[in-house]
């Protein structure tokens, strides 16, 4: 996130940051995300509220409906940074195109 938010302040680029993991997330948000992006790159496998979870909740990945409930109560298994730029949705940190999203 630091690099992201460094990037974003170097570039003058105006944003607004919504913590998901303190404010929370709706199910329309997550709903628009998943209309650009696969449900697998939005929830971070590799994190450690991922590896706390059982097996049964792991398998909700595979439903979208109770991988959204999830994200909902477990914001922190959201892949970061995850930015709306204008109408696009991009997933990570990338200078390169992240310079071509904000032009």
């Amino acid at each position: 996130m630091k690099k992201a938010f460094d990037w974003l302040n170097q570039n003058k680029v105006q944003y607004e940051f919504h913590d998901y993991k303190k404010a929370g997330i709706s199910k329309p948000v997550i709903e628009e995300w998943l209309k650009q992006l696969p449900l697998e790159q939005v929830i971070n496998t590799k994190g450690l509220t991922w590896k706390k979870l059982s097996d049964e909740e792991k398998a909700f990945i595979k439903n979208k409906s109770k991988a959204i409930e999830l994200m909902i109560a477990q914001p922190s298994m959201i892949k970061r940074p995850l930015v709306v730029m204008g109408k696009k949705i991009v997933l990570g940190f990338d200078a390169e195109k992240w310079i071509n999203e904000v032009k």
